[in-house]
């Protein structure tokens, strides 16, 4: 084999190892952020919608313990309710939120703080000035919508980051593969080309 063969195959195997190595750089690549938006989903958005739903269960136990003046349900279960909240809270602080999702949340935390003093102030009158309860427990309410609405718009945004990035590597994928083939011309030209002798 004569030294130009050589330079020949080397060239031609140097091009496919150049190729392959690209083309996996740019699928690692998409296969990372498609596996960070499938992880995104589900930890800041399944779990904290998971969370703002046991929040609203507990503030409508309130809600209903507020409409029928339960005085039995402040006496026994309305601190363990309060303790529930408050842990849900500090597990929905743990998820990566947006800049609306942390002004909401912000104002989550201070409708609930303003509804704890309300629910003292409706003990202390003897379970009858809860005007000022129901409004707080609607501001609670509107919040965590407004929250769970969030969440259904960021996981359809994170889905469509991972359509995107998906339709990406198909068309690299097809690329791909006509370049595969584009070079396997390329190479057999190489290889079978035979310079004129003098």
């Amino acid at each position: 084999m004569t030294f130009y063969n050589k330079i020949k195959w080397v060239l031609g195997i140097l091009m496919v190892f150049v190729l392959i190595v690209a083309t996996n750089l740019i699928d690692r690549s998409n296969f990372i952020q498609v596996r960070d938006s499938v992880v995104t989903i589900y930890e800041d958005r399944l779990i904290a919608n998971d969370l703002i739903f046991e929040i609203s269960k507990l503030v409508q136990e309130k809600e209903i313990a507020v409409a029928l003046s339960d005085s039995i349900f402040y006496s026994q279960k309305n601190s363990k309710i309060n303790n529930n909240i408050q842990e849900f809270v500090s597990r929905f602080e743990q998820t990566k939120v947006t800049v609306n999702e942390r002004r909401v949340f912000d104002e989550l935390k201070n409708n609930l703080e303003a509804l704890k003093n309300s629910e003292n102030t409706f003990i202390q009158s003897k379970f009858i000035q809860k005007e000022m309860l129901v409004k707080h427990i609607a501001n609670v309410e509107e919040n965590l919508h407004e929250l769970s609405k969030i969440q259904l718009n960021e996981g359809q945004r994170q889905m469509l980051i991972s359509k995107r990035v998906l339709d990406t590597v198909e068309l690299f994928t097809q690329i791909e593969i006509y370049f595969l083939i584009v070079l396997a011309i390329i190479v057999q030209i190489i290889v079978i080309y035979k310079p004129k002798e003098e």
